[in-house]
């Protein structure tokens, strides 16, 4: 059970980049996914978060700018972010809370945390 987190690179101020992240494995339900960013020298922070009940949340400095998606059908969440501001810059991670059952048929519930994704906003 894992996520995998693409979609990174170097924009320029005012672009757009999209990241998308999946989710892979026996997987029994995922309840929030999501979006960090922890910038240098800072702390882990919130971008966004996508609720199994559809419901949404943003840090307020990317409301308006950001849109998070989410793919149940394929464990997938996305980040579309547009207006990058050089203040974006950051590795990104994705998250989901997951249930999965063990081969001895024990739940699980972890938050599993995808392998970060680099992204830089040039000004």
């Amino acid at each position: 059970v894992q996520l995998q987190a693409c979609g990174g690179g170097s924009v320029q101020a005012g672009g757009s980049l999209r990241l998308s992240c999946a989710a892979s494995g026996s997987i029994s339900r995922i309840d929030v996914m999501g979006w960090y960013r922890q910038a240098p020298g800072k702390e882990r922070e919130l971008v966004a978060s996508f609720g199994n009940d559809g419901s949404t949340k943003y840090a307020d400095s990317m409301k308006g700018r950001f849109t998070i998606s989410r793919d149940n059908a394929k464990n997938t969440v996305h980040l579309q972010m547009n207006s990058l501001k050089s203040e974006d810059t950051a590795v990104y991670h994705c998250n989901a809370d997951v249930l999965y059952y063990l081969p001895d048929g024990s739940p699980v519930a972890e938050k599993l945390w995808g392998q970060g994704t680099q992204v830089t906003v040039s000004s």
